[in-house]
């Protein structure tokens, strides 16, 4: 035997490394499939691939459930995997512009509820922004707060500052970094 022999065996993944790599992308797919739906529209995902998702999703009998999911495997093989690893990271919140993104937005909010005058910086970074509803949600949050009751407005002001920012074109969230 020479060594020429062996040179094509280098360069292939041993059949071992191979089955990992199938066990981790399986692996993957079953992420994908305990998502909700609405988490899986904010990942850009392949219709094949949404569609064997989805229908994962509706089996019930182990045995097809387990064949569906190779499936999902073997279709994930043939894409890039990146893209779905960062969206699922993005959903855990790991990535670290989304939570630097979500911590910005909790001290607006912060110092929303300490001072009305931020709202006028509010108008200034978001035109669009419904002035009136933040003022609102603002005094509900204030009362609800003093009542000791549950923090219902202050999640909602929360979410209209995050749907306010996720509207806003990308140069003008950048600038409030």
């Amino acid at each position: 035997m020479n060594d020429e022999d062996f040179s094509d065996e280098d360069q292939r993944p041993s059949k071992t490394k191979r089955k990992e790599a199938m066990h981790e992308l399986q692996s993957l797919g079953t992420e994908l499939v305990e998502l909700s739906v609405g988490q899986l529209k904010r990942i850009d995902l392949p219709e094949d691939l949404l569609n064997a998702v989805r229908e994962c999703q509706k089996i019930t009998s182990h045995g097809a459930r387990r064949r569906q999911m190779q499936y999902i495997g073997k279709l994930m093989r043939n894409l890039d995997d990146e893209p779905i690893r960062a969206g699922l990271a993005l959903l855990r919140g790991e990535s670290a512009v989304e939570t630097a993104r979500l911590h910005r937005l909790e001290r607006l909010r912060t110092r929303l509820l300490e001072d009305e005058q931020v709202l006028s910086e509010i108008a200034a970074d978001w035109p669009q922004a419904d002035l009136q509803h933040l003022r609102q949600l603002r005094r509900n949050t204030l009362k609800e707060q003093e009542a000791g009751k549950p923090p219902k407005n202050f999640r909602a002001l929360f979410q209209a500052l995050k749907d306010l920012e996720s509207s806003a074109p990308q140069g003008e969230t950048d600038e409030q970094q």
